[in-house]
């Protein structure tokens, strides 16, 4: 027993790395990636045997950048199919191969793992489990459901309706790699919250709301003006 014990830590601690390092195996695909970038396919292979989770923060990290056109429009479909697969109950994610050819440039790759690592590297080191009925296989159905309404919100081709959602579901998703409740119900909250006032914002003002809130996060990374 006494042997035993260490061992059993060891593996479970290797593991646990292995899952939690999300933002170091972005940089490492975004550094051997050759010059003409990867197919989103190559890239998601490049994850690994990850759970859906993984996949869904690398995919979530453009979506998150307000000022990297393209790349959101390109990877927001294959998020929300993951997402009803998630939903479903599937173990592994699956991806047609009419999404599986869409490319990223390596530039792309490589803000992408940066940003990565920015924004979400220190929210990785602080998660752990906890809550952690709200990362189990029942509540994975459920963040699937509620991602897919996320996914919606950012394939509507106008300003503020993406970038708070990506972060909902980055920040969720690292909570169901690290069995983190926590972040889950963060990530969830934020996302919810955003489209609620974005939906109450727009009934209420029309498109001067959106102009609005659009101002407000250009001042917030400094592009206004």
């Amino acid at each position: 027993m006494a042997h035993s014990g260490p061992e059993e830590t060891q593996a479970g601690s290797s593991e646990a790395d292995q899952d939690v390092a999300l933002t170091a195996a972005l940089a490492g695909i975004a550094e051997a990636a050759p010059e003409d970038g990867l197919s989103l396919g190559a890239f998601s292979d490049a994850l690994g045997e990850r759970v859906f989770g993984a996949l869904l923060f690398a995919l979530a990290i453009p979506v998150c950048m307000p000022f990297l056109y393209g790349v959101p429009q390109v990877v927001a479909l294959p998020m929300m199919a993951i997402a009803v697969q998630m939903a479903a109950g599937r173990t592994h994610p699956w991806m047609p191969k009419s999404f599986r050819d869409r490319p990223l440039d390596k530039a792309s790759l490589v803000r992408i793992a940066r940003w990565s690592k920015k924004w979400f590297g220190w929210l990785e080191a602080l998660a752990r489990p906890r809550l952690t009925l709200l990362s189990g296989p029942t509540a994975e159905r459920v963040v699937g459901a509620i991602f897919v309404l996320f996914c919606t919100s950012i394939l509507i081709p106008l300003p503020t309706t993406n970038t708070a959602p990506g972060i909902g579901i980055a920040i969720a998703s690292i909570g169901l790699i690290t069995r983190d409740g926590l972040l889950v119900l963060a990530g969830l909250i934020l996302g919810i919250f955003w489209i609620s006032l974005l939906i109450i914002g727009f009934t209420f003002f029309g498109a001067a709301f959106i102009d609005l809130l659009k101002e407000f996060i250009l001042g917030l990374f400094g592009a206004r003006g």
